[in-house]
């Protein structure tokens, strides 16, 4: 059975989105990053999961999320909410802070996209929020929050919905821990529980209820 996405936008808002993913794909903003440009594609969606930045194996896969990470992601969305990676891909729109690799540090490690960077990209994410007007934010990491709201520490975040403004739209805000085993804050004592009270109210939202319904 072939996946179809929950939501069917008007013609138009159909078009402005394809075109906005056509340039976003063109872009080459920051000359530190390493293009492509990684996208989730064209997906009108009443919910957007905004990550941090592409890793190294993204680009090759073409896919936000596409590796270990993405496994980890998928496995809470699957457990909690019931919705298979497949699904979830065709019925959410998957954003970034930044869209393309930032390249490794000296030390190892992905490289933190750099303030400038994450001013650059930040006019895509406000143009896809100004197209799809999403009932649900679902920022992944610190930083992905850090976008819409001060983070200091997880604790304060995680386990939570939020209601915000941005782009001159509101929507609800449900920030998750990173899935990235570099991040250890979901396995600790606070973590685990914050983490499972944050995935249930994101499957208890009615936009998430409608993409499971969907295709059910």
């Amino acid at each position: 059975m072939s996946l179809k996405p929950a939501r069917r936008p008007p013609a138009t808002k159909k078009a402005e989105l394809i075109s906005h993913v056509e340039s976003l794909l063109k872009c080459r903003r920051c000359p530190e990053m390493f293009p492509p440009v990684v996208s989730g594609g064209p997906v009108f969606s009443r919910v957007m999961l905004v990550g941090q930045a592409p890793g190294d194996k993204e680009p090759k896969f073409g896919r936000p999320f596409a590796w270990t990470a993405g496994k980890t992601l998928f496995r809470w969305f699957r457990e909690a909410a019931g919705i298979e990676e497949a699904k979830f891909r065709a019925n959410v729109y998957m954003a970034a802070v930044c869209r393309c690799f930032p390249g490794k540090k000296a030390s190892g490690g992905d490289r933190v996209p750099s303030p400038e960077e994450i001013k650059k990209c930040s006019a895509w994410l406000d143009r896809e929020l100004e197209l799809l007007r999403p009932a649900l934010v679902i920022p992944v990491g610190k930083l992905a929050i850090a976008q819409f709201m001060e983070v200091d520490k997880l604790d304060a975040v995680v386990g939570r919905v939020f209601k915000l403004e941005r782009a001159g739209v509101s929507f609800d805000l449900i920030p998750l821990p990173h899935s990235s085993g570099a991040s250890p804050w979901r396995y600790s004592a606070a973590g685990k529980p914050l983490l499972a009270k944050a995935l249930s109210l994101i499957a208890g939202h009615s936009s998430m209820k409608e993409i499971r319904r969907h295709n059910a």
